[in-house]
């Protein structure tokens, strides 16, 4: 019988889902849809008991939405690592390295900095707390609405800097990217799917994610700006 597994992630994963559901499609003839939003607007629509096999979000964001009674219990698996990057517009003076002092400089004194509602974002705060940066940094600060990437505040002169997962810059027009958070600085984000307790087809849910977190999914990954787990 003909089914369509459906999902709701957050929008670092929409470009890497949207490839290896196609893929798995044409390997199995199993349609997967996934609807890609902001994480915080997808945790909401989880909780409110909408019609989702399963999610892919912030494996803190799942362990949450598991602990809330939305998931389906030890049904969580973690599926790539999400690093960090930082990015101006397109053509304005930029660091000659991404390191430690650099980040510290870009957070102390640039004007406008672009940042997420999701952990990336959080990560920018707590960075900027831990180094007693907190005077006058909220009023420097614009949080992009959810499911809009910072790229589209530095594209459209917004920011003037800006911070997020490497996989939601990757690609977008109007920046240049100018690295990859210092190891030392990367808050280590894990992205994971889970099946949700809504589910109508959990365990065609269950082989598509098993396929995502696969070995044979690595180089996707990678080509998306994420990293296997």
């Amino acid at each position: 019988m003909s089914m369509t597994v459906t999902g709701i992630s957050s929008m670092a994963t929409r470009q890497i889902l949207s490839e290896l559901a196609s893929a798995y499609q044409q390997a199995t003839g199993h349609a997967v849809s996934i609807e890609s939003v902001g994480g915080v607007d997808a945790a909401k629509r989880i909780r409110a008991g909408e019609s989702f096999d399963l999610a892919v979000l912030a494996s803190d964001a799942l362990r949450q939405l598991e602990a809330d009674g939305a998931l389906v219990n030890g049904s969580i698996v973690e599926i790539a690592e999400s690093p960090m990057a930082m990015a101006v517009r397109a053509g304005a003076s930029r660091p000659d390295a991404l390191d430690q002092a650099a980040v510290r400089t870009a957070l102390a004194n640039t004007a406008s900095i672009g940042i997420s509602t999701g952990p990336s974002g959080a990560h920018v705060v707590k960075l900027a707390r831990d180094w007693g940066l907190e005077s006058g940094f909220e009023s420097r600060v614009v949080q992009a609405k959810p499911g809009i990437p910072v790229a589209k505040l530095l594209a459209d002169g917004v920011v003037e800097v800006g911070f997020q997962q490497l996989s939601e810059m990757q690609g977008a027009p109007g920046i240049e990217i100018v690295g990859l958070l210092p190891e030392t600085l990367q808050p280590k984000t894990i992205f994971a799917a889970g099946i949700c307790k809504a589910a109508a087809h959990a365990d065609a849910a269950r082989g598509f994610i098993t396929y995502v977190a696969s070995a044979e999914t690595a180089e996707t990954k990678r080509r998306h700006g994420m990293m296997p787990v």
